[in-house]
């Protein structure tokens, strides 16, 4: 399916010419880049990449989400190391939209249709701008911006998401499928691990987190990134012990697994990640650290 990209590709020769593409990172390619509260924009070869914070709140007792499978003076300890509260979490929502020049591409939607439109303001979008909406998984701080009830938000959106994400939830009795996706259910494209969303962007099977968790290559002239979705869903808790059961993990020895996977391949071939739960603008590099691994966002 080919669709015309309704708000026009910003032309970045005239921004380079203001202001240098630097490395922020080492490793990260050369990103021209632009923050707000709520938005951050670069630059990724041809395409434009920007992280969209729906939404962010602090979450109490994160002992009970992560590293479930620890004690309590374990978890208190690394907390303290890396001068966090063992008592209270940042919790923070990130779609990412990405602009190809000839689409304009969401992933995910966050947590309700007044987060998306608000962060999508906050960029110089409405939601009619978009041409395709790719859902990673079906939790519900992903699909909860769609629409409710077949009220859709995203106009004449083509809709894309994983087969084997799909066939599970279908048959799940999940409320917010129900509400959410199920009125829309005959709009989606189905796509397999490996399968292109589009030139430049493919699938990456990354299941644990639910059973069809998709993360997504996304490259353009030679320069690549990873939108991780949640295969790892704290910049610590997380990445420093990739072994930690998380709550929200559907099987969490799989998760395990696909975590320390999809870690090893970021830090080896120096790959940026875009993470949807990590502190914003939520990109940044994978480095080793001993059995683990550490984030280093852009700064």
């Amino acid at each position: 399916m080919t669709t015309r990209l309704k708000t026009p590709y910003l032309n970045r020769r005239t921004f380079l010419a203001t202001a240098a593409a630097t490395p922020l990172v080492a490793g990260l390619p050369s990103l021209a880049w632009a923050q707000s509260t709520r938005v951050n924009t670069f630059a990724l070869g041809a395409f434009e990449i920007t992280t969209l914070l729906a939404e962010n709140r602090p979450v109490s007792n994160p002992h009970a989400i992560f590293g479930i499978n620890v004690p309590d003076e374990e978890f208190a300890k690394v907390a303290h190391e890396n001068g966090l509260n063992p008592k209270e979490a940042d919790f923070y929502f990130t779609p990412t939209l990405v602009n190809t020049g000839s689409e304009l591409i969401l992933f995910d939607t966050g947590t309700s249709a007044e987060a998306i439109t608000g962060a999508l303001a906050a960029a110089g979008h409405q939601p009619s701008d978009i041409d395709r909406v790719v859902i990673t998984h079906m939790h519900g701080d992903h699909i909860g911006g769609i629409g409710d009830n077949g009220a859709f938000t995203f106009g004449d959106a083509a809709l894309t998401t994983g087969a084997i994400e799909m066939e599970h939830w279908d048959f799940s009795g999940d409320e917010a499928f129900e509400g959410k996706i199920r009125p829309l259910e005959d709009r989606f494209d189905l796509i397999e691990d490996g399968g292109a969303v589009t030139s430049g962007i493919t699938a990456m099977l990354a299941p644990g987190h639910t059973p069809g968790h998709m993360a997504y290559h996304i490259e353009s002239e030679g320069q690549r990134l990873v939108l991780g979705a949640d295969f790892a869903n704290h910049p610590v808790y997380s990445l420093a012990h990739p072994d930690w059961e998380m709550l929200f993990d559907a099987d969490k020895a799989q998760a395990a697994q696909t975590r320390r996977a999809m870690l090893d391949m970021l830090a080896t071939d120096q790959v940026p990640l875009v993470g949807y739960h990590m502190p914003f603008p939520a990109h940044g590099m994978v480095e080793k650290r001993g059995d683990g691994f550490a984030f280093v966002a852009v700064s």
